[in-house]
């Protein structure tokens, strides 16, 4: 087959700047839309996924298996755990047991400010430092249990829409009728605990007036879940339930599906107007080329040939849109914040979303070039010459 010259499709594109600044554009906007929605679902996925080393099991309350905030089970059950169940991680004759309280509280910057502020509060003792890895204190220090301290997430501002010097160290927040001063930030990356603000457990229980906890959070060593689930089942009188950490956090992420579903179906949609406007815009541009396909067929190039160089230009103009998206993908949409009732998670552009984004560019170039393409070239071609 003879094929037309490749710098024939790269001139065709100059001859009408208009239409490909369209196309470019369009392919762009089609791109964009395709990353957000998968850097949205990464994101929102990774933040509810539990990637640690170690095996950590949840005492809930019988019934709260889907939702630990509405969990309230004995104080005491970290102890009764740790002193029944053999095989739980240990380390210096420390227990990896880590009584907790999850709770949702309405705070201000300060007792005189009147804007309120949703923050997600986990009240803590030090264990919870061993039980949770990936918690690493990046300035300042732990918080002391009796002297209202508190140390902040890293997306806690973005949770409470705040500038991050509005949460530095030394600066005060109020919740619970209490002022409570920063005296540290750590960094949980990719998990929900980032946007978390952790106060001693015995404070928080005095503030919120709670007499029970909402968890307790143990980690396996030789021992196995089964060990725990019996624990629970022997001791009624706590009315406790025994659920995989990785299991808990898998059920929220199921729960959120129909969300991401949405943004995909959202994105799709906007997606397939784009790529109507591209076969809208192609139609038009191979039409009025009617004679110069004729041509070039009459000059003995197949219609495969031709075909294949219409093709080409199409995916020139759309991989130059889809090169332009990717790249303010990268710098723009990479790494921002967004809110959602479990706290604040951040959209992710990795390698697997980039790859969704240059199946979108290449895909809308095909799409936008092989139906008119063929349309033009049915043809005859006495009647595409007739206007010569």
């Amino acid at each position: 087959m003879k094929k037309l010259p490749f710098d024939y499709g790269v001139r065709n594109l100059g001859r009408s700047p208009l239409r490909l600044l369209a196309i470019i554009l369009g392919s762009t906007l089609v791109v964009l839309l395709m990353l957000t929605a998968s850097a949205f679902v990464q994101g929102m996925r990774k933040s509810l996924s539990i990637q640690s080393q170690q095996e950590n099991i949840l005492l809930v309350s019988a019934g709260s298996e889907e939702s630990i905030e509405r969990s309230e089970i004995n104080t005491s059950s970290g102890s009764f755990l740790a002193a029944s169940v053999p095989g739980l991680k240990q380390r210096l004759e420390v227990s990896y047991v880590s009584p907790e309280i999850h709770v949702a509280l309405i705070a201000y910057q300060s007792s005189r400010n009147t804007e309120e502020l949703r923050a997600l509060c986990r009240g803590i003792t030090p264990t919870a430092f061993l039980v949770h890895p990936r918690v690493k204190i990046i300035a300042g220090r732990a918080p002391r249990a009796g002297y209202q301290e508190i140390i902040i997430g890293g997306l806690a501002a973005d949770k409470m829409n705040l500038d991050t010097d509005q949460l530095a160290l030394g600066k005060t927040l109020s919740f619970a009728k209490r002022e409570w001063t920063i005296v540290g930030q750590f960094r949980a990356p990719a998990t929900v605990m980032d946007a978390e603000i952790w106060v001693p457990l015995s404070d928080l229980q005095i503030a919120t007036r709670r007499n029970g906890i909402s968890c307790v959070v143990a980690t396996l060593e030789s021992a196995e879940f089964e060990d725990v689930d019996l624990f629970t089942k022997r001791r009624v009188d706590l009315e406790l339930s025994a659920i995989r950490e990785s299991d808990y956090y898998a059920s929220l992420s199921k729960f959120y599906k129909p969300v991401q579903a949405m943004i995909w179906v959202t994105a799709l949609l906007v997606s397939l107007a784009g790529i109507l406007g591209g076969l809208n815009v192609m139609y038009a541009a191979f039409s009025a080329r009617s004679r110069e396909i004729g041509m070039l067929q009459a000059l003995g190039f197949s219609r495969a040939a031709i075909l294949l160089s219409l093709i080409q230009e199409s995916l020139l103009a759309t991989t130059s849109g889809t090169l332009i998206g990717l790249a303010l993908s990268v710098f723009f949409l990479n790494g921002q914040s967004v809110r959602f009732s479990m706290g604040v998670f951040q959209l992710l552009i990795d390698p697997q979303v980039l790859l969704v984004g240059l199946i979108a560019g290449i895909g809308m170039g095909l799409l936008g070039a092989i139906p008119p393409a063929i349309n033009c070239l049915r043809l005859p071609i006495t009647e595409t010459l007739k206007s010569i």
